[in-house]
């Protein structure tokens, strides 16, 4: 299998496994290892759309052998110990198994047609750590719904960080195809050297319904059981405002953005002390 050159997850703007407790770590470190190969095999610009189907077809099959009790045969030795992970701690495999349609849709780079489809994709391609989160927690599934959308605007935001990136590297767009009609963008303006008024004009636009989205999400720390967890949620929902507002003041075709220091250390004490204020059953805005 091809190797690829991937972030690590101390690169992340949100590098959950830090965040969790130790007891979970190893589990989430093996999810995020599996997610992250074939997350880099989808965005492989040396692989042909059929090379990267096969793989990832390779690495489902690894991953539910090892889900039904199947020996190892060959292939992706940490997807197979993956789904031997979900076996044991008796996971529904979509919260894998969605990730893997997520990618191939990915290697497939068919366009974005309108909103809702990229909401779509969302389900697939971050709704599913979410929730896998939340199962490790033994969470109830009323938490589903508010951390979809948060998954949503977390995906949403790295793609407008990485739009550059995705259009020179992979010759793939996020953004629907409605909205860039709407403004009259046309693709090959993510290669110029700094943002047209008209894509700052769309990106606002988006930014302001991720805002909106956010504002849904924030009744999360109050739905969910587990203290620890209300922090974390509190922390990533502070971070996630904080990316939001950098995206906001930066030209995404000139500088990539990133979270720093400052940034964590206002979220970490701002989502800690909003989580733990979040008495479960008691919604409130926690942004």
């Amino acid at each position: 299998m091809t190797k690829t050159i991937s972030k690590n997850m101390n690169q992340e703007n949100f590098p959950v496994a830090n965040l969790v407790g130790k007891k979970l770590r190893p589990i989430v470190c093996a999810y995020y290892a599996v997610a992250r190969l074939a997350d880099d095999i989808a965005d492989s610009s040396r692989l042909s759309k059929n090379e990267k189907l096969l793989q990832l077809a390779q690495i489902e099959r690894d991953f539910f052998d090892g889900l039904n009790n199947k020996t190892f045969s060959g292939g992706v030795k940490d997807a197979h110990k993956l789904g031997c992970i979900f076996a044991q701690e008796k996971l529904d495999a979509s919260l894998y198994g969605d990730l893997l349609k997520a990618f191939e849709k990915d290697a497939d780079n068919e366009p974005i047609a309108v909103w809702e489809q990229l909401i779509d994709y969302c389900r697939l391609s971050a709704a599913p750590v979410g929730r896998f989160i939340l199962a490790l927690y033994d969470e109830s599934p009323s938490t589903y719904l508010p951390t979809e959308t948060l998954c949503a605007v977390l995906q949403i935001s790295n793609h407008l960080q990485d739009m550059r990136r995705d259009a020179v590297l992979l010759k793939r767009c996020y953004l629907p195809q409605d909205l860039m009609n709407k403004y009259d963008i046309r693709f090959g303006d993510i290669y110029l050297d700094k943002s047209s008024p008209a894509l700052k004009a769309l990106i606002a636009e988006i930014t302001d319904k991720l805002y909106r989205m956010l504002r849904d999400a924030s009744v999360l720390p109050a739905l969910v059981k587990n203290k620890r967890l209300k922090i974390q949620i509190g922390i990533i929902l502070s971070l996630t405002n904080s990316m939001l507002k950098r995206i906001e003041k930066t030209d995404v075709l000139v500088e990539h953005v990133q979270l720093n220091t400052w940034d964590w250390i206002k979220s970490l004490i701002a989502g800690t002390i909003k989580g733990l204020m979040r008495k479960t059953g008691k919604a409130g805005n926690i942004l």
